[in-house]
């Protein structure tokens, strides 16, 4: 298992001037991924949409890593490729046009992180969204893909229609690993309304 240090200084080299605003689930999965991504590594983004964050994945990994991106729109993933191909990614990305649901039928494994960022493409068709059947095989799947201790990575959006019975889907699915297989960790701000974003986080330890 890999050690992984829990400062800030280790997640990236943050000033005082360049400290991220902490301001709903997004940016606070950057910070796990800043921590838990190293050169080298496999990392996987469930849901590309607009290509941010797997942009974010492929500076972590660097030339020596690799990162699957998945997302069912052919949308997404032309924005994801664009923004990756502008940036000079492309030779450390495999993008496809492939549900989640299918993750170890194009990803071998062990790998380092599995990022969902659910509901729909901001920008996008907003009755194209995430389901609950899909999602739950996918995580179970990223689960069985992953390095000990490595970690999936859930933002979940209760407040868009079909969003709560995803969130119910994510947490039953969480609340049933074994604690010592699995930390598990829920964490959204308190200051926002019950239906606010928020990002669950499962480590697998063996």
């Amino acid at each position: 298992m890999r050690l992984v240090s829990a400062s800030l200084t280790h997640m990236t080299d943050f000033s005082r001037h360049s400290i991220p605003l902490l301001r709903g689930p997004v940016p606070l999965s950057h910070l796990f991924l800043h921590s838990f991504v190293q050169s080298g590594d496999i990392v996987v983004d469930a849901t590309c949409g607009n290509g941010h964050d797997t942009l974010l994945l492929a500076t972590l990994v660097g030339s020596s890593g690799h990162i699957f991106g998945f997302d069912i729109q052919q949308q997404a993933i032309a924005e994801t490729g664009r923004k990756i191909a502008e940036s000079g990614f492309s030779d450390r990305v495999t993008l496809l046009q492939r549900g989640h649901e299918e993750l170890t039928e194009h990803v071998t494994g062990p790998v380092q992180v599995v990022l969902f960022n659910l509901g729909y493409r901001p920008g996008g068709d907003r009755s194209i969204i995430t389901r609950p059947d899909t999602t739950g095989r996918a995580l179970e799947q990223s689960l069985e893909l992953l390095a000990p201790g490595g970690i999936i990575l859930v933002i979940i959006y209760p407040g868009h229609s079909g969003g709560t019975d995803e969130q119910s889907t994510v947490e039953d699915w969480a609340a049933t690993l074994a604690p010592r297989a699995c930390h598990c960790w829920r964490m959204g701000q308190t200051n926002t309304n019950l239906t606010a974003p928020y990002l669950l986080l499962v480590q697998k330890t063996t």
